[in-house]
């Protein structure tokens, strides 16, 4: 049986994207392949660390720092690790 080829992802450049691919070169001063990996790890981790703190808003039904009288509350800040194919975060 033959495998069957996945389909190529193909980019459409819109505005928008090519300027935020501008500010991220910018930021980041990419001049390599390893920068970009650099790059992507940082935002990735990023994402994770809102994903994670807007779960735990619609959990509690609050937003950090606001009070409330919910008896479930925030207590406290632990570092979390995350594995992923761009390496620990």
């Amino acid at each position: 049986m033959a495998r069957q080829k996945k389909p190529v992802h193909r980019v459409q450049m819109i505005e928008g994207k090519r300027n935020i691919i501008h500010q991220l070169l910018e930021e980041y001063d990419i001049q390599s392949a390893e920068d970009i990996q650099d790059a992507l790890k940082d935002l990735l981790g990023g994402t994770i660390k809102e994903m994670m703190e807007a779960e735990m808003d619609d959990h509690l039904g609050y937003e950090k720092s606001e009070r409330s009288d919910n008896d479930d509350y925030r207590n406290g800040y632990k570092r979390k690790q995350v594995n992923s194919r761009y390496g620990s975060m």
